[in-house]
C-alpha cells in the first residue's frame, strides 16, 4: 500500500500531536501545504493565521475547529473549501473519499468503491496527503 496508507506502528510513533484550544483533545499533525490547499482564499485568511507554524487535524465532528496551530490559531469548517467529511458524517454529499470524489452516500450505496479505493491506493494512484483535509489516507473513515 503506499505510504498514505500504511499503517506501521513506527509511522505512528513519529507523529506529532498538539491539543486543540477548542475541545482540549489531543491531534496528529498535518502539513501546513494540505492547510493552504483546503482552505477557503487562503490570501483572504491574513498573516496572522496562516503563519509558518506546525499545524494540527481535528477530526471531532463535535467541533468546529478544522485546523489549529501551535500558537493556538485556529480555522473552522466555514473558512475551508469544501465539507469535512470526518465531520460531517451525517452529510450525504460530504467525501468520505477526496482522491476520488466519493460521497458518503455512494460509499455506503455501493460497497465496491470501497475495493476500487483500495485497488487504487495500493498501486500508489493516491493523493491522500494533500487532496484529503487530514493529509491522510481516507480508508480507516470509510463508511
Amino acid at each position: 500500500m503506499s505510504s498514505c496508507c500504511s499503517t506501521s506502528s513506527e509511522s505512528k510513533k513519529d507523529n506529532k500531536r498538539h491539543t486543540c484550544p477548542a475541545n482540549g483533545k489531543e491531534y496528529l499533525q498535518v502539513s501546513s501545504s494540505t492547510v493552504l490547499l483546503h482552505v477557503k482564499k487562503p490570501w483572504q485568511i491574513g498573516h496572522s493565521k496562516l503563519i509558518e507554524q506546525s499545524y494540527y487535524f481535528c477530526n471531532d465532528p463535535d467541533c468546529d475547529v478544522v485546523y489549529f496551530g501551535e500558537n493556538d490559531v485556529m480555522l473552522n469548517k466555514s473558512e475551508l473549501r469544501s465539507l469535512v467529511g470526518i465531520k460531517e458524517p451525517d452529510n450525504d454529499e460530504a467525501l468520505s473519499c477526496y482522491c476520488f470524489d466519493v460521497t458518503h452516500a455512494e460509499a455506503r450505496k455501493t460497497p465496491e468503491i470501497k475495493q476500487y479505493v483500495i485497488d487504487k491506493t495500493k498501486n500508489k494512484q493516491c493523493a491522500c496527503e494533500s487532496q484529503n483535509p487530514s493529509g491522510r489516507c481516507c480508508l480507516k473513515d470509510f463508511p
